[in-house]
């Protein structure tokens, strides 16, 4: 007898799933409203906002705000219409990628109009089934469904592991050796949950060694890191060692959108072959032009980048002071580690949000081991020192609850009022 299709997904609703009853709308799928920035409106209450991936506060910068609307009032929201190959190309687009290549320090650029979309079709379009991944364990969810559509060997090294890397990268030659292929080495340059760089100098390295390609997705890297914002190959100085490079507009640049960088003969191949974009409508003006804005206040406003790493500074500083765990960032991105069950993470977020009026973003098993929970936290550079103080004294508060058991014994006997 054949199973009902949907007979499953009413039994099993999956990990995170299974709490929607008492997490949707507030845990997750949250409404954040009013304008974007450190001080929003949640549940009717004011809040500090930890949360928003706007690093260099672009979202309201008064110059890309009027070139989104000029562009808007020029074009619609519905210019271009169709592919890029087919009636979706204009100078704009071109014009955009000419200055994101220049930025990035490669020869040629594409735009994609989604950053997950696009690494998933990069992926698939740069190997064969002969050729070989390998890829690091930790890698975003666009970087893992690039890979399951491979239809070749991969393998996946330990998190950052130089070790685990280099055996991978033993495996993966003698199979190419056997196969005829090559090798598509990715990894990340910050890798989004935990804050750490990617070790793309001690990868590059291995060059000397082994043959293969380097793919970088450098979402958090693009317009923080490096002396001009060119991302983490500048910070480390191999950004001319990195093969393929791609960033999303979704971060530093505040937009909708991505790209990928690298040499004029690979940019051509994958402006051919790239199903995502060719059988996709083109990034629509608004979007062009704005990053166009967005990408003249990285090159011409170091101030912005400067602002956020004083606030990034004196956060994670903070933190440390205060005895917080928050691994080994070099990065934005300021996770803290405590020790404790999804209903007492719950309970705790509840009277961040509530009481402290504090919005972050939490983050639990199975994302992370079990027993532990992260409160991962985006300093921006809309956030003020006074921001951050405030957020101290939060933490401090909230860590004793969770210390001293008041916040297990609130989740044993009632179920988080989120209403």
């Amino acid at each position: 007898m054949v199973k009902d299709l949907f007979e499953r997904i009413q039994d099993n609703k999956g990990p995170l799933g299974k709490w929607a009853s008492q997490a949707e709308g507030y845990y997750v799928f949250p409404k954040l409203e009013g304008e974007l920035g450190p001080r929003m409106t949640f549940h009717g209450k004011n809040i500090l906002n930890w949360s928003l991936n706007d690093y260099l506060g672009l979202a309201n910068h008064p110059e890309v705000r009027k070139a989104d609307t000029d562009a808007a009032i020029q074009f619609g929201a519905a210019y271009p219409m169709g592919a890029r190959m087919m009636s979706g190309h204009t100078t704009y687009h071109e014009q955009l990628e000419n200055e994101l290549a220049e930025f990035v320090m490669k020869e040629s650029a594409y735009l994609l109009n989604f950053g997950y979309q696009g690494m998933v079709s990069i992926i698939d379009a740069l190997v064969t089934k002969n050729d070989i991944i390998v890829y690091d364990v930790d890698s975003h969810a666009c970087i893992i469904d690039g890979v399951r559509l491979h239809m070749g060997k991969r393998f996946t090294y330990k998190h950052n592991d130089l070790e685990s890397m280099e055996k991978n990268l033993r495996r993966a030659t003698k199979m190419a050796e056997e196969t005829g292929g090559g090798i598509l080495f990715i990894t990340e340059g910050v890798f989004g949950m935990r804050g750490q760089q990617g070790k793309l100098k001690e990868i590059v390295a291995m060059k000397q060694k082994y043959n293969f390609r380097l793919l970088v997705d450098d979402a958090h890297g693009f317009g923080t890191l490096g002396k001009t914002g060119a991302g983490a190959g500048e910070e480390q100085g191999v950004q001319a060692d990195i093969d393929v490079y791609f960033s999303t507009f979704a971060k530093s640049m505040a937009n909708i959108g991505a790209f990928v960088a690298t040499d004029k003969t690979v940019i051509d191949y994958l402006k051919y072959n790239l199903r995502s974009q060719m059988f996709a409508k083109a990034l629509p003006m608004i979007q062009t032009i704005g990053s166009l804005k967005r990408l003249e206040l990285l090159r011409n406003s170091s101030s912005i980048k400067d602002k956020l790493w004083e606030n990034v500074n004196a956060l994670q500083n903070g933190l440390k002071e205060k005895g917080f765990n928050i691994g080994d960032t070099n990065t934005c991105i300021t996770p803290v580690y405590l020790e404790g069950s999804i209903p007492e993470a719950m309970v705790m977020v509840n009277d961040l949000r509530e009481n402290y009026g504090i919005f972050l973003s939490i983050v639990v098993y199975p994302v992370i081991p079990k027993g532990i929970i992260l409160l991962r936290m985006i300093p921006t550079a809309s956030h003020t020192l006074e921001d951050i103080e405030e957020t101290l004294t939060a933490f401090e508060a909230i860590r004793e609850k969770l210390v001293n058991g008041t916040y297990k014994e609130i989740a044993e006997r009632t179920t988080v009022d989120v209403s």
